[in-house]
């Protein structure tokens, strides 16, 4: 009778062990379980393990970043599918539905200024940069008053300040800060804002020769009675020394091609274009602090795809007209954009921003020695020259990383630099696309892996012909 007694016991007691569990189950993860569930607290979050409708979503980003393309190129969500399976988006030079295939006599691509170097930064940090949205996020235009719209702008603009400030470049207070398509809408935005807006007397635009082919394009491609492009700096102020006229200055610091820091050279109305002054490009000497800068996504964390840039302004008059071009031109900046920004920013700014500068600082550093170590073996070829300076986010003296090598062909008779290189398997862009010489091109160094090794390759191989002559190669 006492075993039997026992037992009805132990039946009881094993009973209520699990009735307990199973209802702690319900109660801290929930029976049917969504992914996210609202407290009984306002705004408060109870996040659940089990996932409703992002497990699709979640699943087809982890199978497709699964694919691994060889290493040799990426598969993405909107890639191609062929027989049920994605297919790889494959490097210069590699091809196969894998990317496996190895072109042997394939030229190096040294052309464009994607900066897909800093994407194993990215790849790991997957979890930290990721973002799932539903088909219903944010459907509407208007920002009707304090609405998500303008509350995440200003979550946007929170970060870049932070960002600005880790780097030893805080925008000033009293400063106004615009969003716009890329730096290359903020650039016609400036030059509009800027203008006389006078048909009579139109601005004259002017750059320093080598300068971004943009600034021209897009001044004489708007073919405005307000502006006109004017050319190069110094011969505009030689031949206009005595007249007091209406100038736009455009000053690329570092400058695309060559790297360099520059300064004004008129002074008056001046645009900043500082798409690459973060500490991976150069040393930040000392803050910039001037009226109207401009600052671009894409060389600052690689996302040149998301079309995202910023303008600093001074005067608030300009910021009201460049406001205006930027919301007729297209009813301003994407939502979606701003959220994957606003994630992005949020992991630049880790750690101080330590973790993605140290990262892509060594990247460029070790790529500009490997490049400067072949062009030393050489005196057909030369590239720009870069000294050292103190930089303020790493707090101690740095050596040159620029994104583009200068390159220039020092023979008297190949002044055509691009078609040299060329002939020895290497695409560049010509020293005219800037307005120099053709005896110079410019060669991307911030493009993947492959591409630059590829680029060290064929480099070794023309200067190893040095006592040549191109014909041989």
């Amino acid at each position: 009778m006492g075993k039997t007694k026992n037992y009805c016991y132990g039946i009881c007691l094993l009973s209520s062990i699990v009735i307990n569990i199973l209802f702690s189950i319900n109660l801290y993860i929930g029976g049917g379980g969504g992914a996210l569930q609202r407290g009984e607290k306002k705004h408060e979050i109870v996040y659940r393990p089990s996932l409703t409708w992002t497990e699709k979503a979640a699943a087809e980003a982890e199978a497709v970043a699964a694919v691994s393309c060889s290493g040799h190129g990426r598969a993405y969500l909107d890639s191609l599918i062929s027989y049920g399976q994605t297919v790889c988006e494959c490097y210069t030079c590699y091809s196969g539905i894998d990317c496996s295939e190895f072109s042997p006599g394939c030229s190096a691509d040294a052309d464009g200024g994607d900066p897909i170097f800093l994407e194993p930064f990215w790849m790991q940090k997957a979890e930290d940069s990721a973002i799932v949205v539903s088909g219903w996020h944010r459907m509407s235009y208007s920002y009707a008053g304090y609405t998500s719209m303008s509350t995440m702008s200003l979550e946007v603009e929170k970060y870049i300040h932070k960002i600005h400030s880790i780097v030893g470049n805080a925008i000033t207070e009293g400063r106004y800060l615009v969003f716009g398509i890329g730096s290359s809408q903020l650039l016609s935005a400036a030059v509009y804002a800027l203008s006389s807006q006078n048909s009579s007397s139109p601005s004259n635009v002017v750059a320093t020769i080598p300068y971004y082919p943009m600034y021209e394009a897009q001044t004489l491609f708007f073919n405005s009675e307000d502006f006109e492009f004017k050319g190069d700096t110094k011969s505009w102020k030689l031949n206009n020394a005595t007249n007091n006229m209406d100038v736009i200055e455009f000053v690329t610091s570092p400058n695309n091609p060559d790297g360099e820091l520059k300064t004004s050279v008129i002074g008056g109305k001046t645009i900043y274009d500082h798409a690459y002054f973060w500490p991976h490009f150069t040393p930040i000497p000392a803050p910039s602090d001037h009226d109207f800068m401009i600052f671009t996504l894409s060389k600052l964390t690689g996302h040149a795809g998301a079309r995202f840039g910023w303008a600093v302004i001074k005067d608030k008059d300009v910021y009201e007209k460049v406001s205006t071009y930027i919301q007729v031109a297209d009813l301003g900046i994407s939502k979606d954009t701003q959220l994957r920004v606003l994630k992005l920013l949020k992991v630049a700014v880790e750690d101080d921003g330590k973790q993605l500068f140290k990262f892509a600082y060594d990247k460029m550093r070790q790529r500009w020695d490997r490049l400067t170590s072949v062009f030393s073996k050489s005196t057909r070829f030369s590239i720009q020259k870069r000294d050292p300076l103190h930089c303020n986010f790493f707090n101690e003296t740095r050596l040159p990383s620029p994104a583009y090598a200068w390159v220039k062909c020092e023979r008297e008779e190949e002044d055509n630099c691009h078609a040299v290189l060329e002939a020895g398997k290497i695409i560049g862009r010509t020293g005219s696309t800037y307005k120099a010489k053709d005896r110079y091109v410019r060669l991307s160094l911030i493009k993947s892996q492959d591409d630059f090794d590829l680029l060290m390759l064929r480099l070794t191989e023309l200067v190893s012909l040095e006592n040549g002559n191109i014909e041989s190669i």
